[in-house]
């Protein structure tokens, strides 16, 4: 760790330097985020994990610069070039653009024009033109005039010494950073189309003449031109006036009028025009593309919060279909613990006689199996399905699961692990059912980008997606706390300080020993080290004799808890069931060196709901019936209906028939609304009503403004 990062970091996260230096300390000693803010709260002052990740990320941004600065160092000594002022340059550059365009001048090139120009020895005379005397550029340039050399003529060397000067112009550290700058404040994203794709780019044709400020521009909208332009539909530009750019160089570069200045001129319209423009769209697309996917990713990574963080179901017995017209509907019944207990295939909407077999079987399993709820998968022939469940009045919540990813689960490595003599669409049914038990447990088997969540996944940056979408999952996994003996592989690997060969290690020690008896009895598995173990514990919950390793309390706190209940004169346990027991204690009294007020409210919450799950309590949702296809619906008519995605741009919205409509987010509430998020989340309830369909497109207009609210979380 650099730690003369730590300031730097402090100042632009409004963040305290001790708050800084304490966070990257414990990262560097192995500390996961989920831990560091649980945990380390006097350490790091209580910062939340969005806070810590940010230092995180910032750490290493910062350490890939210090790696690249000395890549350059060590480039530039092995060529003789590293002179004290260019060194002194290098080792002060705060970003990566400065750093690159210090190195510019001094990085290995291809043969450019003004290389070979240098080659002919034209150098000499581009710097005499440079000097802008008012000096004859003919007379400056006669001696150099070598047809031997490849100069035959005096407008060849003129012509070389320009080629010179505008490489130099493009490579002007000063001039690149100002005209960089130019780029952000006045350039003009543009796209138009490509003539003769106007038919097969139809999708696209919203931006077929578009032209709006850079500075401005929203990402979901730079993320829709972008990919026009990389699917051949759409030609894009991001420049400011050409004239401008120009300015600029001249302001920077041009000292005289006489005719050799001319020829400066010449050669700065021809550098900006060739080389510095288009060098500074490229990063300037860069930088466009980057912001983009940033507020893509933060708004997938909310999606995924909520899809994951949805109220499950608990541990009861589920009849779960994955419904389908032509092959029928897979049927399972899944135990309280998701276990497979019975499956079959039903026809409940093919012909009269299929439908009433379909009825007399589900009937039968619910009875047989004493079937709690009812869960069915919401693709094709998903609401034609419930409606024929609930007619057969069942007394049963029947809901609706989103089945995205459902697929790619059934196909998976952990599927067949799981289920390897069973169908694909068998195990697709066994997951719809588990996603309405536990949704956070069934989604972490696969990869967040197959569950949808945000309309651009596949065209930002998949390393930072993949990071963030991770950070996510780890993050609600360690949240709710995971079961260690009931877990599977795939959920223990995120939880803090295990990861994935570490999880396998404890279900392998789970399957050989039986279940752990306590938290301790995890130091028995193998490579689970002391340091694991610290990081994980807090987030692992055992029920057995000891009443604290079914709860969020840190082993490291027993000792502290046990004082507590000693003071109370009862038992840990009585603790943990006594509210006036509780009420006997006064966290200043137990205040340390290491364990200060925010450790032992932690606790004290803790003590009163051990073990409780931060997600919303169940309620079972149902569509409006006799809508299930776009021709039911009509301009005008209020329908519940479940979020699915939200955007910048506003969010769309499950109203069961089968193609979610939009909420613009000038519709999302009867007063200004700037962020939709902070109106909607993935997974919650509303009521809509439609304002527009557009059937030849397949696209529906939906409102939130001037209905009473009835959503709910869910």
């Amino acid at each position: 760790m650099n730690e003369n990062h730590c300031p730097r970091i402090a100042k632009e996260l409004s963040l305290s330097v001790p708050q800084v230096a304490a966070v990257a300390r414990l990262l560097e000693e192995g500390a996961t985020v989920p831990f560091v803010a649980r945990y380390r709260k006097e350490a790091t002052g209580s910062l939340d994990e969005v806070a810590v990740a940010a230092i995180r990320d910032r750490l290493a941004e910062l350490a890939e610069l210090d790696k690249r600065r000395e890549a350059i160092l060590s480039s530039l000594e092995e060529r003789g070039l590293l002179g004290p002022e260019l060194k002194a340059a290098v080792e002060k550059a705060e970003d990566k653009a400065r750093l690159e365009d210090i190195y510019l001048p001094y990085r290995p090139k291809r043969r450019t024009r003004a290389a070979m120009a240098r080659e002919r020895g034209l150098d000499p005379l581009a710097q005499a033109l440079m000097a802008q005397q008012g000096r004859d550029p003919l007379a400056l340039a006669r001696p150099f005039v070598q047809a031997d050399k490849g100069v035959p003529d005096v407008e060849s060397a003129l012509a070389g010494a320009r080629d010179i000067l505008a490489e130099e112009t493009a490579e002007h550290p000063r001039l690149r950073a100002a005209v960089r700058d130019l780029f952000l404040r006045r350039g003009r994203f543009r796209s138009k189309v490509v003539k003769g794709k106007e038919a097969a780019g139809a999708t696209f044709r919203d931006w077929f003449a578009w032209d709006e400020p850079l500075r401005t521009i929203p990402g979901h909208r730079a993320l829709a031109m972008f990919r026009g332009e990389a699917e051949g539909f759409l030609s894009l530009s991001l420049r400011p006036p050409e004239e401008e750019i120009v300015a600029l160089a001249r302001r920077f570069l041009l000292r005289g009028q006489g005719p050799d200045a001319a020829e400066v001129a010449a050669a700065l319209a021809d550098g900006c025009k060739r080389l510095l423009a288009p060098s500074l769209e490229t990063e300037t697309r860069a930088e466009v593309k980057a912001r983009a996917d940033a507020e893509a990713i933060r708004v997938f990574s909310a999606n995924l919060r909520g899809l994951l963080l949805a109220p499950p179901l608990g541990q009861k017995r589920v009849l779960a279909l994955d419904p389908g017209f032509r092959t029928g509907a897979k049927l399972t019944v899944l135990d309280a613990q998701g276990g497979l207990l019975h499956h079959a295939t039903i026809h409940p909407t093919a012909s009269a006689g299929q439908r009433e077999a379909a009825a007399a079987a589900v009937k039968a399993l619910c009875d047989r199996f004493q079937v709690q709820a009812i869960a069915i998968g919401n693709g094709t022939a998903g609401r034609e399905t419930e409606a024929f469940v609930r007619e057969l009045g069942l007394d049963l919540p029947v809901t609706l699961v989103n089945e995205a990813g459902a697929s790619i689960y059934s196909a998976s490595e952990t599927a067949r692990r799981e289920f390897p003599d069973l169908d694909l669409t068998v195990r697709g049914s066994i997951s719809i059912g588990r996603r309405l038990m536990d949704p956070l447990a069934e989604l972490v088997k696969l990869d967040p980008k197959s569950i949808g969540v945000g309309q651009y996944q596949h065209d930002v940056d998949q390393a930072g997606l993949r990071r963030a979408l991770d950070d996510v999952v780890a993050s609600c996994v360690n949240a709710v706390g995971v079961d260690v003996n009931t877990a599977s592989q795939e959920l223990l690997t995120f939880v803090s300080g295990l990861g994935p060969a570490l999880a396998k290690a404890v279900v392998a020690h789970r399957e050989a020993n039986g279940p752990f008896p306590s938290r301790d009895a995890l130091r028995q598995v193998r490579r689970l080290g002391p340091k694991a173990f610290e990081q994980a514990a807090g987030f692992l919950r055992v029920r057995g004799e000891e009443p604290l390793d079914a709860s969020a309390v840190h082993p490291e706190r027993y000792a502290l808890v046990r004082r507590m209940a000693r003071d109370a004169h009862c038992t840990v346990g009585q603790l943990l069931a006594d509210a006036a027991a509780r009420a006997r204690i006064r966290p200043e009294a137990y205040v340390s060196g290491d364990i200060g007020l925010p450790t032992l409210t932690d606790i004290l919450a803790e003590l009163e709901k051990p073990g409780r799950d931060p997600r919303a309590g169940f309620s079972a949702f149902a569509f409006a019936e006799g809508v299930n296809r776009i021709e039911d619906l009509a301009a005008g008519m209020e329908l519940p209906g479940l979020v699915t995605n939200v955007t910048r741009f506003g969010a769309f919205v499950d109203i069961g028939v089968h193609r979610d409509g939009m909420v613009h987010v000038s519709q999302l509430a009867d007063r200004f609304v700037s962020d939709p998020a902070e109106v909607v989340s993935v997974s919650r309830e509303v009521w809509v009503r439609v304002v527009e369909i557009d059937l030849e497109r397949g696209r529906i207009g939906l409102s939130l403004r001037g209905l009473k609210a009835k959503e709910t979380e869910r």
